[in-house]
């Protein structure tokens, strides 16, 4: 009840960008809402894909797709049988 308070206040002030932050909180509410009710996150998974493109970013001299996957996996601790890659 009073997020719908907050709504109604920001738009009687009627300030361009507050009503679009509005308007973008509106639509992702239930989103947002559920990110405060459950504790699951995606914060392991885009910790790896930082990495991943840090590497990516500091891996310009690899020629070959297979190495530079090969040094993906071995920062991330992945075991690697030789024949199995795809």
């Amino acid at each position: 009840e009073r997020l719908y308070d907050f709504y109604d206040s920001v738009k009687k002030v009627g300030i361009p960008e507050f009503e679009k932050a509005i308007e973008t909180i509106q639509n992702w509410q239930k989103q947002i809402m559920n990110s405060f009710g459950y504790e699951l996150h995606n914060g392991y998974i885009e910790g790896i894909n930082n990495q991943t493109k840090v590497i990516k970013r500091n891996a310009f001299g690899f020629r070959r797709f297979d190495r530079f996957r090969k040094k993906i996996l071995l920062h991330h601790q992945y075991k690697h049988i030789q024949g199995q890659m795809a």
